[in-house]
């Protein structure tokens, strides 16, 4: 945490705090990114969805620690230490953007920031108990944040609420004119004024695929079962669908996660070249320089990046990459096609519950293991673009479960609504034990 930033005295977010995750540069603030290879470097400007929250009302109260360039789904390879879960201090947190949810999970801030490459909002607010949205590509502009590969980059709020979500979403959303990833002529809804429309009578598509994971834990995908059967008792028809090539998103995102990460992350010093937005040439100096220097000190999740992605990039000179980009709009007109039938879809955000951090000095495969093995299902809407919130669905043995909802490009509000539906049928979502005492007390 840092000294606390604030702009303005009034605004929708008006004595509200925020942590930002430390991929994104606070004018002044020194900025990590979970790295030793940007230890020192302290941005220049603001990024856009900085500028946003600050202009809304919001005390920026610190920089929430990360994973380590991003590229990790656990809490483990986050720099200057591990980020602990609050439901369970053993457990990994979730990632990329561990200290985000942890905050906003623990009471220490009211929302955060977070980044999502291969579902890292919704992976820590699965295992944290929060609620995180990943918005439609491009509705938020990413300027200003480190960039890992610019076809699956987003930023979205990590919040207790849906409420909060959307309030939050409200103030970053729109085009900044300095973000190739946002469509031109895009106007932002009004997400906060949409939940009270309700979602009575919506069309729930239950996905299959979504289910039943070599790694699934029962309890999950129970919960989120019994999460589809709360919304149908608040009025949402909810039917189970089957989209086969939800099963082959993880793969094209391997490929195009490593490959493209390896070019543009590491070789590009994280913008690469031919971009057409706006670049930060102090971070592409500081780090670049700092990791060709020394490269031994990426995480073991990044060298896996450069071993797999350089490997591929060496010996197949990026058709294996080629092959990804060009099946994703198969992948997103799959998700499209059954958009056209329900309103959303849902599923379990992660397979599993939280799982025990490695220890200090764990075999690289347990460390790579736990990184990687909860994306399955949150990784595919970052290729294809959809906008995706997970929310609280339970807590079975005391750990949360997270269940994703699914909309249409650019249907955040929708999304947003059977979310705030679910919320308003459950009462509210649960705080860590310690949370919850302390707020009582």
């Amino acid at each position: 945490m840092t000294t606390a930033v604030t702009e303005v005295g009034e605004g929708p977010l008006a004595g509200r705090t925020v942590a930002i995750k430390d991929n994104t540069a606070v004018a002044g603030v020194p900025m990590m990114n979970g790295s030793p290879y940007l230890e020192g470097y302290v941005p220049l400007r603001d990024a856009t969805v900085v500028t946003r929250l600050l202009g809304a009302g919001a005390t920026i109260a610190g920089k929430a620690v990360c994973e380590d360039l991003c590229f990790s789904g656990g809490s483990h390879t986050s720099r200057p230490a591990p980020v602990r879960n609050p439901w369970d201090e053993s457990r990994s947190a979730g990632g990329s953007s561990s200290g985000s949810a942890a905050l906003v999970a623990g009471g220490v801030v009211d929302v955060a920031t977070g980044g999502d490459q291969g579902g890292s909002v919704r992976i820590p607010s699965a295992y944290s108990g929060t609620v995180g949205h990943k918005p439609t590509y491009g509705l938020v502009p990413y300027t200003g944040a480190f960039p890992i590969e610019q076809t699956i980059d987003h930023v979205g709020p990590i919040t207790r609420t849906v409420s909060d979500a959307a309030l939050v979403l409200s103030v970053i959303a729109g085009a900044d004119g300095l973000d190739p990833r946002q469509p031109l002529g895009l106007v932002p809804e009004d997400y906060v004024g949409a939940l009270a429309r309700g979602a009575e009578g919506m069309r729930v598509g239950v996905v299959a695929e979504g289910f039943g994971h070599p790694n699934s834990e029962p309890e999950v995908d129970d919960a989120v079962r019994a999460a589809v059967d709360v919304l149908r008792g608040a009025g949402l028809v909810a039917e189970e669908i089957s989209i086969p090539w939800h099963a082959h998103g993880a793969r094209i995102w391997d490929v195009i996660a490593t490959e493209g990460a390896m070019v543009q992350m590491v070789e590009g010093n994280g913008y690469g070249m031919n971009w057409e937005g706006l670049y930060d040439p102090e971070v592409m100096a500081h780090y670049g320089g700092r990791w060709r220097a020394d490269g031994s000190d990426f995480s073991e999740t990044v060298k896996l990046v450069l071993l797999a992605g350089g490997y591929a990039v060496d010996r197949h000179h990026g058709r294996h990459y080629a092959m990804a980009r060009n099946l994703a709009p198969r992948l997103r007109a799959a998700y499209d096609e059954a958009l056209d039938r329900f309103d959303v879809l849902v599923m379990p955000t992660l397979p599993m519950r939280a799982t025990v951090r490695p220890a200090p000095g764990a075999p690289r495969e347990e460390v790579i293991l736990r990184a990687l093995e909860m994306i399955a299902n949150t990784c595919v809407t970052d290729v294809t673009g959809h906008p995706a919130c997970s929310v609280p669905a339970g807590t079975p043995g005391g750990l949360p479960v997270g269940m994703m909802i699914i909309g249409r490009h650019f249907a955040d509000a929708t999304v947003l609504r059977v979310a705030h539906a679910f919320e308003q049928a459950v009462g509210g979502f649960p705080a860590p034990p310690r949370t919850a005492a302390a707020t009582r007390s």
